[in-house]
């Protein structure tokens, strides 16, 4: 039970520390994340509606918490356009950094 929110914790625990060690300076640049995150929930969002709504995408309901949004979308799965987002962003900003650092 929770598997789909222990995954999400876990994607983020393992990109978050990024942040304040290397100082990358993305949740500094919150406007610059919601330029990237509303597009990616909005398309990928509707786009799952729809396969929800024409019977080609589910959940198992015991994977998630049982929190569904309008459409049948469980919260979990718009956590995820959030998160998985801020996880690639998160790594490679960590990889300019790093890089940049090592060209000095």
């Amino acid at each position: 039970m929770y598997a789909y929110l222990a995954v999400l914790l876990g994607c983020l625990l393992c990109a978050l520390w990024l942040e304040p060690v290397l100082r990358v300076g993305v949740l500094r640049q919150w406007r610059r994340l919601l330029l990237v995150a509303v597009p990616v929930v909005l398309v990928f969002g509707a786009w799952d509606l729809l396969a929800i709504a024409a019977g080609h995408w589910s959940f198992d309901h015991g994977q998630v918490l049982g929190v569904w949004l309008p459409g049948g979308m469980p919260l979990e799965e718009l956590l995820f356009f959030l998160v998985v987002p801020l996880c690639a962003i998160l790594g490679f900003e960590a990889v300019r950094t790093v890089l940049d650092r090592v060209r000095r």
